[in-house]
C-alpha cells in the first residue's frame, strides 16, 4: 500500500499542503479514547492542529475471516478516533478529515455469492446473494454515509492486472478520485503554505 500512499502525498504536496504537516513514513500514532494509541499509514497535523487521517488496507484470499476483521477495524478505528476527538485528544482542533482505502484481490472467490446464516433473524436484504467485493462496497458506503468516515475508496484489480497498476471501481461513490478530491479539498485550505 506504501504505492497509494506515495500517490496520495504526492497530490497533496501538488495541491499546495506543506510536506513539514504530512506524515506517512513516522509519527503516525494518536491517541485513542478505547485504546491508548493507534497508527494511521497518512497524517495531516497543522499548526498543533488533526487536520487529517487516512487508513490503506488490502486483502488477498482468506475472504471470509478478513472480511469481518477489516470490517470490525475499519468501524473501531472510527469510532475509538471520534470518542477521542470527543474528549479532546487533540486540543482544540477542527473536526478532522477520515479517509478509509480498501483494495480487494478480484478473484473468483471474491466476486462469488457468499451464503447468509439467520438461525434466529433475518440479514438486511442487501446482504442477502452479495459477493465479499459488494459486501466491501456496503461496508464502505455506510461507514461514509453514518459519517464515521469523510470519505472511502474502493478498488478491485487481480494478481496479473494489479502489477500493471489496473484495477476497477466497482462504485463511483467510493472512488480513488472523489476520496483524493474530499481529502485536498477538506486539507488544502487548512494547511497550504
Amino acid at each position: 500500500m506504501d504505492g497509494f500512499v506515495k500517490l496520495i502525498t504526492k497530490a497533496l504536496y501538488d495541491a499546495g499542503v506543506s510536506e513539514t504537516h504530512v506524515f506517512r513514513n513516522k509519527k503516525l500514532v494518536l491517541p485513542g479514547w478505547y485504546r491508548a494509541e493507534k497508527k494511521w499509514d497518512l497524517l495531516i497535523v497543522a499548526d498543533g492542529n488533526l487536520v487529517a487521517g487516512i487508513e490503506l488496507k488490502s486483502q488477498v484470499g482468506s475472504f471470509g475471516n478478513n472480511f469481518n476483521n477489516r470490517s470490525e477495524e475499519a468501524i473501531g478505528s472510527a469510532t475509538d478516533l471520534w470518542a477521542a476527538y470527543r474528549e479532546g485528544a487533540f486540543g482544540t482542533s477542527p473536526r478532522p478529515w477520515l479517509g478509509y482505502l480498501m483494495l480487494l484481490e478480484e478473484a473468483p472467490k471474491s466476486l462469488s455469492e457468499v451464503a447468509v446464516r439467520q438461525p434466529h433473524f433475518k440479514v438486511f436484504a442487501e446482504f442477502s446473494g452479495a459477493s465479499y467485493a459488494k459486501r466491501y462496497e456496503i461496508l464502505l458506503t455506510k461507514l461514509v454515509r453514518e459519517r464515521l468516515y469523510d470519505s472511502a475508496c474502493l478498488l478491485l484489480s487481480n494478481q496479473t492486472d494489479g502489477e500493471s497498476g489496473n484495477y476497477r471501481e466497482p462504485s463511483g461513490e467510493l472512488s480513488f478520485v472523489r476520496l483524493l478530491r474530499s481529502l485536498i479539498s477538506h486539507s488544502g485550505g487548512i494547511t497550504a503554505t
